[in-house]
C-alpha cells in the first residue's frame, strides 16, 4: 500500500500487534516512533485521541486510523487477506468476538495487573491512577492478576477449542492480538498456563521474524524496567 505510515510506541503490546501484522502480511509501510510526541499539536491535529498505533493513509476518510484491531481489519479488507481475516461470516464473527472480548474483558485486567510494574499510566477512574495509598493500589493490582485466569481460559476452551490457532491452521488477526497482549505478563512473572506458552511458541514459529523482531522491543523494555526495580 503506497504511502502508508504507521506511528508507534515500541514498548506497547497494542502497537506490537500491528507491527507484527504488517510484517506477517508482507505490507510495505513507513514505521515512525512517536515516543514523547503524541501530545504535540501536529499529532493531535491528526489524532485527537492521541492514541497509538496510528495508521496514516490517503485511502482513509480522515487519512488516519487508530485502534489495533480496526487497523488490521482495514488492511485485511483492502488487500483481501483472507488468511488473517476470512470473509466467511461465521469465521469472521469468531475472530471479531475474540478481539472484542480481549479489548473489553481481558486487556483491562491485564493493564491493571501489569501497568504499575511497567511504569505506564493507568486509565482514569482506576485505583492505580487515584489518590489511594500504596497498599490499596497493590491490592487492586493483585486482584486484577488473580482475575486474569478466567478470561484467559475462555481462549483455551472456546476460541481455540483444541485448534492450533483461533484462525484454525493459520494465525488470524485475533491470534496476533492475543499473543502480543500476553507478552506483558512477563513483567509480573505470571504463572502462564501451558496452553498459552504453547500458543505463543506456535505463533513465533509460524510467523518467524515477523513476530520475534518487533516483540524484541517489548521484551527489551520489560527487561529494562525489571532491572531498575529495587532489589
Amino acid at each position: 500500500m503506497a504511502g502508508m505510515t504507521l506511528h508507534v510506541l515500541k514498548p506497547s503490546v497494542n502497537n506490537l500487534t500491528v507491527r507484527i501484522f504488517v510484517r506477517a502480511a508482507g505490507l510495505e509501510c513507513e514505521e515512525v516512533d512517536v515516543w514523547g510526541s503524541t501530545q504535540t499539536p501536529e499529532f493531535l491535529a491528526k489524532n485527537p485521541a492521541h492514541l497509538t498505533p496510528m495508521l496514516e493513509h490517503a485511502g482513509l476518510p480522515r487519512t488516519t486510523l487508530w485502534e489495533s484491531c480496526a487497523i488490521m481489519g482495514y488492511l485485511c479488507n483492502t488487500h483481501g487477506l483472507e488468511q488473517f481475516y476470512p470473509s466467511d461470516p461465521g469465521k469472521r464473527a469468531m475472530i471479531d468476538s475474540a478481539n472484542f472480548y480481549l479489548i473489553g474483558t481481558l486487556y483491562p485486567l491485564l493493564a491493571r495487573a501489569t501497568y504499575p510494574t511497567l511504569n505506564f499510566p493507568q486509565y482514569p477512574g482506576e485505583v492505580g491512577s487515584s489518590g489511594a495509598d500504596d497498599a490499596a493500589k497493590a491490592e487492586a493490582q493483585q486482584a486484577a492478576e488473580t482475575a486474569l485466569a478466567e478470561p484467559l481460559d475462555v481462549y483455551r476452551a472456546f476460541f481455540l477449542g483444541g485448534k492450533r490457532f483461533i484462525g484454525g491452521d493459520h494465525p488470524s488477526i485475533a491470534d496476533i492480538r492475543l499473543a502480543a497482549s500476553l507478552e506483558f505478563l512477563a513483567a509480573i512473572d505470571y504463572d502462564m498456563p501451558d496452553w498459552a506458552r504453547e500458543f505463543m511458541d506456535a505463533m513465533a514459529n509460524e510467523l518467524g521474524d515477523a513476530y520475534t523482531e518487533p516483540a524484541a522491543d517489548v521484551r527489551g523494555y520489560i527487561e529494562h524496567v525489571r532491572s531498575q526495580a529495587p532489589a
